[in-house]
């Protein structure tokens, strides 16, 4: 496991055994995303990797012939007003009505381990050694807001983490339109999709589909993620199967209203973003505030779906939980939904747990009383 940085190239490596995830700081001084997948070695050319291109109809805003046209380089984190017409990851409204934002790099810090999120649920270490964690500083110097992009890759198995955090270090208030906890663009649009939706007795239902030219989103305006739909995806290649074949799962820690989506553009570009629904979202930054995004997690592998779905129970399981009883036997535990439904009352529910008692039941769950 190892962040790599290129000074003079200003390029980022993120790499351990089994993952490589690369971006770059282009001219205008925004990220550019470079290569997600399989590990690939480090070395000191991977600027190269950068694909720039003269289309006609673009917007090239520098006009100084490098080919960098915002429309069509992937990005890590994009905005509005800088010529890239698809959807973008931040959108900030101003006390004069702007919604333009241009976010520009301004350095680096490499952290030991993993910080925790203000409070929000993310998955954690309890060693240092066990991730390696990627701070970038963006500012945007007319609006004097900060942007704080992480990204923290774990020693074991393809998993990255992703969040966001907007500081007001300028003078006026302004209002989040739409902040979302990861934007990842892939060079191809080669995948089928995979959302679990569904409602109550047949939830996590995996629904399939191709992408195409256009949007594919899966989404909550319930106030909560839901049984109807699942703050989860997975893109895979179209022969991959249980164990082996390209694909990544992407999950948002998070239970309110969410927005998943994957927009694939004419060329073939395919842009997922994933983070908090901007729908009825509008949140007030007064100066020296800050807000932060939840976490996103992805996972990636070429081993097949089996193995993505290993590595989300196993990083769950002991990186997520948290409490005394994450590493501890269960209490034995009887639920009475299935005796009872609706129709009971406290004398019904005692002669349940009486009965589960002397059958050595440790825990009672009434469920439910909705």
């Amino acid at each position: 496991m190892s962040v790599f940085v290129s000074a003079d190239q200003r390029l980022f490596h993120l790499q351990n055994a089994s993952v490589s995830y690369i971006f770059t700081v282009l001219p205008n001084g925004q990220l550019g995303q470079l290569y997600f997948g399989g590990r690939i070695h480090h070395h000191d050319n991977l600027a190269r990797m950068l694909e720039g291109c003269i289309r006609s109809h673009s917007a090239y805003p520098d006009q100084d012939g490098d080919g960098i046209s915002l429309e069509h380089v992937k990005q890590e984190y994009p905005g509005y007003g800088s010529g890239d017409f698809r959807e973008g990851a931040i959108e900030v409204r101003q006390e004069n009505g702007s919604r333009l934002s241009g976010f520009v790099y301004d350095g680096y810090e490499i952290l030991p381990g993993k910080p925790g999120l203000a409070g929000l649920p993310a998955v954690y270490t309890e060693e240092d050694s066990e991730a390696e964690t990627l701070r970038i500083r963006m500012k945007d110097p007319v609006t004097g807001l900060h942007l704080e992009l992480l990204y923290t890759i774990f020693a074991e198995k393809g998993v990255i983490a992703r969040s966001a955090r907007v500081i007001n270090e300028g003078s006026q208030s302004v209002w989040l339109e739409r902040a979302m906890s990861l934007c990842l663009d892939l060079p191809d649009a080669d995948y089928e999709w995979m959302q679990f939706s569904g409602s109550w007795g047949r939830e996590r239902t995996p629904v399939t589909r191709t992408l195409a030219a256009g949007t594919q989103s899966v989404e909550s305006l319930r106030g909560h993620s839901s049984h109807q739909q699942n703050p989860f995806v997975v893109l895979k290649r179209k022969n991959t199967d249980e164990f082996s074949g390209e694909a990544m799962g992407i999950a948002l820690l998070y239970s309110g209203n969410f927005l998943a989506s994957a927009q694939v553009d004419t060329y073939e570009v395919t842009r997922v973003l994933m983070g908090i629904h901007p729908n009825w979202f509008s949140w007030k930054l007064e100066p020296g505030e800050s807000f932060q995004t939840p976490e996103a997690v992805i996972v990636y592998t070429e081993e097949g779906l089996n193995a993505l779905s290993q590595t989300f129970h196993s990083l769950w399981r002991r990186r997520l939980m948290r409490g005394p009883w994450k590493d501890r036997t269960r209490p034995i535990l009887i639920n009475n939904w299935e005796a009872t439904y609706f129709d009971f009352n406290e004398e019904k529910l005692l002669r349940i747990a009486e009965k589960a008692k002397a059958c050595g039941g440790e825990l009672f769950v009434l469920d439910d009383g909705w």
